[in-house]
């Protein structure tokens, strides 16, 4: 399932729900709709830059939460490992749109909603 961020200062930004959960958790918002006003906007984006610089520090533990989100069927070992030097896009990647759409919204006072 898909969700789809909006603010008028900024194009829609659209991420799987898996991806988009973890962002959620980090600003305390609901996984199924909600807003970050402009007011907000600052502290959710000073909030998602620590949990990227973490996940820079412990790339372990990025690949580790990338592997289970995408899993399908449990690889094994080896084929675990490959999956997560081949595949891993961590998440700074996954993160940085939305960063980009709340320091646009916080600039241009506007709201980031979704789920509406």
């Amino acid at each position: 399932m898909l969700i789809t961020f909006k603010s008028q200062t900024s194009p829609d930004v659209t991420m799987y729900q898996e991806h988009a959960h973890r962002i959620l958790d980090v600003l305390s918002k609901s996984h199924t709709r909600g807003v970050i006003t402009a007011a907000e906007a600052a502290h959710a984006i000073k909030l998602l830059e620590q949990e990227v610089a973490l996940s820079k520090l412990h790339p372990e533990v990025d690949a580790e939460h990338a592997n289970h989100s995408h899993s399908h069927h449990l690889p094994d070992e080896d084929e675990s490992a490959e999956m997560a030097e081949k595949n891993h896009i961590g998440f700074a990647q996954r993160a940085y749109p939305l960063l980009e759409m709340l320091r646009a919204a916080r600039d241009g006072g506007d709201n980031v909603v979704w789920g509406i």
